[in-house]
């Protein structure tokens, strides 16, 4: 629906039906990474998105996300990615680059792939924040994954 008169507006489709989405996951902080997937998948399933059309991959930790994202995108195979992991700080500065890192990676793909990736690697400052999110942005993942597919779907018409 447009909000202006005789502009074009393409309205938000959260409808995943016959969508294929691949999901990378993080298994440093496992519990934390299990219970984003819990709600992303639930999510997905819950928008439409038929359990056949996901594929669920584990790496060690968010550093290994971007390079496996990059195969799944490189496939042809998947409308759009997910990206689930936690990264929550300790006491050195690994955490900065971890974050950091791991976030750029999964950038990069998306840009060079044009393959839509919602970023639910959670960055917090302890155990107690990571858990209070994790089911939120498990969600909000994949309804930003499903959103982006239906949106670039409409680009390309």
């Amino acid at each position: 629906m447009a909000r202006f008169n005789n502009i074009p507006e393409i309205d938000t489709n959260l409808d995943g039906h016959g969508l294929k989405v691949g999901l990378v996951m993080s298994r440093f902080n496992q519990d934390v990474c299990e219970g984003l997937l819990s709600a992303c998948v639930t999510e997905l399933q819950r928008l439409g998105v038929a359990p056949a059309d996901l594929l669920i991959c584990t790496v060690p930790g968010a550093l290994e996300i971007p390079l496996t994202l990059q195969k799944l995108a490189g496939s042809g195979h998947y409308d759009a990615l997910i990206a689930l992991g936690a990264v929550i700080r300790g006491e050195t500065y690994h955490f900065e680059v971890v974050s950091n890192d791991a976030c750029r990676g999964i950038q990069e793909v998306q840009l060079d792939s044009g393959i839509p990736i919602a970023n639910g690697v959670l960055t917090t400052e302890d155990d107690d924040q990571a858990l209070a999110r994790m089911e939120t942005k498990g969600k909000d993942c994949a309804q930003a994954a499903v959103e982006m597919a239906r949106l670039y779907q409409a680009l390309a018409q």
